[in-house]
């Protein structure tokens, strides 16, 4: 039987080891540092192109999404997440192994692949997954009740994505935590995943609108740097093949992603004008529920036909209603559906 009060302790000092780790030595392997440059850059995009124009700079609740920002992506961990998920994990894996004699690391079907295969995979699982939990946070009263917070927005912009109420991230790993643990993932993802959907997150709830051509080129950037640097036991040219085919290779990738890839990028992957009406204030009755639930892929909304864009949502009105009574400070909202 674990040692749970080790693994607590354990789970604290480790975290906040790492935290402040992460803090005082910046690095490209460093979340914390991602998620500071990743917001500036569509602080950045907002400022010098908004797509609501009308909307001021500095939106509505900017201070408080800041805020969840850090704390949904670091503090909670610190609080009290990190202990937990290490001692439900552990007592998990404990009672699989003695009850079933199964250990889930042996089941891993992608234990030899290539890391580039393990990181779609991942990928697509984890926001498969992510998907469905969605739809449960709008379906279910007792969840919809924390994911109220995250739809209290009624300014949209990039901070806005990391608004959500602390029960969300319990909910979404413990549902997605078996799933990922039988492919390897583990409750974790790896670093690339974690910062790419950090990414086109923060960019679906952005005040931007940006051509399909360019999220095409950019998603053809993405694919032809790990090709070319050999990234990912990626072996489609060799490592040490000269510079000039290895910028061939990228440039390839680009003018592919910019003409095979842009006609289809939005229903690929989610948007700004698709998550915008995720968001509305109004949506017809028999899709009370909600609609457009992608986190980062659109295809799954496409495919099982929640996907709606009836016209420009660049100016409709956001939240529920009741959202003009609903709290509007850190404390209060974080209390909700726990006091």
């Amino acid at each position: 039987m674990p040692n749970y009060i080790k693994i607590i302790l354990d789970g604290y000092s480790g975290y906040a080891q790492y935290l402040w780790y992460e803090i005082t030595h910046p690095s490209w392997h460093n979340y914390f540092y991602w998620l500071i440059g990743v917001s500036l850059f569509f602080f950045f995009l907002e400022w010098i192109k908004p797509w609501r124009k009308e909307q001021p700079k500095f939106r509505k609740d900017f201070w408080l999404d800041t805020f969840y920002m850090f704390f949904n992506f670091f503090l909670f961990s610190l609080i009290i997440y990190n202990a937990a998920s290490d001692v439900v994990v552990n007592l998990f894996n404990y009672q699989i192994d003695s009850l079933l004699g199964i250990d889930l690391k042996t089941l891993n079907p992608m234990y030899q692949w290539p890391m580039w295969s393990v990181l779609l995979i991942g990928f697509i699982v984890r926001d498969f997954v992510q998907w469905w939990t969605h739809r449960l946070l709008h379906r279910i009263e007792f969840l919809w009740r924390f994911h109220k917070v995250h739809h209290s927005v009624e300014q949209m912009g990039f901070a806005a994505h990391l608004r959500y109420h602390w029960m969300e991230t319990i909910v979404y790993r413990t549902i997605e935590y078996l799933p990922l643990a039988l492919l390897g993932i583990g409750l974790y993802d790896f670093f690339v995943i974690h910062i790419f959907t950090l990414a086109v997150g923060h960019y679906n709830h952005s005040n931007i609108s940006i051509d399909s051509r360019v999220t095409g080129g950019i998603l053809g950037v993405l694919i032809g740097l790990p090709i070319a640097l050999g990234l990912f036991d990626i072996a489609i040219i060799s490592v040490s093949a000269g510079i000039y085919i290895k910028i061939a290779t990228v440039i390839t990738c680009i003018v592919l992603g910019l003409t095979l890839l842009s006609p289809f990028m939005k229903m690929l992957f989610n948007s700004p004008e698709m998550h915008i009406w995720h968001h509305a204030f109004n949506i017809p009755e028999e899709r009370r529920y909600g609609v457009n639930f992608g986190l980062t892929l659109a295809i799954w909304d496409y495919i099982f036909g929640t996907a709606y864009i009836p016209e420009s949502g660049r100016d409709i009105k956001l939240g529920f209603p009741g959202v003009e009574e609903f709290p509007d400070n850190f404390k209060d909202q974080i209390s909700i559906g726990i006091i």
